[in-house]
């Protein structure tokens, strides 16, 4: 008779789950039809190298979240990134972006299109909804993204980013942090 550990299965399953993640973030809903993201998937060496990236930040601008985050992601076997490049989608009358149209916004290359920033949150959204499903624990965080993009992880268009920690415990350790 054979067995097989919860333990042995919980980094391989968790892939899985983020694979998945992928998926929903890949096919959710996109301004026009247009799509502006990259979405990847962190492990072993790079998940220590975001953990380093995360602290120098936070010792470097004194952000305590950067500092705390950097040690809660060590908890997590995969982290799932998306990241938005900033293109306009072309509309006569918009103005949410703070200028008055997409023709006036592409004239400063680098300030977001708030349709990509909203395209990236339900993508993220979408991801995060995967992981709940499957009862995973998860937390959306910024910090990751910003240390994915100092990292160059992404292609060097994706100007936005986030991240989401998972791992398998009987405590979600991306709550109740100090």
């Amino acid at each position: 008779m054979s067995t097989i550990k919860e333990k042995e299965t919980t980094k391989e399953e968790l892939i899985k789950i983020a694979g998945r993640m992928m998926l929903a973030a890949r096919t959710a809903p996109k301004a026009r039809g247009g799509d502006t993201l990259e979405i990847l998937l962190a492990t072993g060496n790079t998940i220590k190298k975001l953990s380093e990236k995360m602290l120098e930040i936070g010792n470097n601008q004194d952000i305590h979240a950067f500092r705390r985050d950097s040690e809660n992601i060590l908890n997590s076997p995969v982290i799932f990134l998306a990241g938005s490049s900033i293109k306009s989608i072309g509309l006569k009358k918009c103005g949410m972006c703070g200028f008055p149209n997409c023709e006036e916004k592409d004239k400063h290359p680098d300030h977001p299109c708030s349709f990509n920033s909203g395209d990236l949150g339900i993508a993220i959204g979408s991801a995060a909804a995967v992981a709940m499903d499957n009862r995973t624990d998860n937390r959306i965080m910024y910090t990751v993204g910003q240390a994915a993009l100092e990292l160059g992880l992404f292609g060097k268009s994706i100007k936005i980013a986030h991240g989401i920690p998972l791992s398998a415990t009987s405590k979600n350790p991306f709550f109740d942090r100090k």
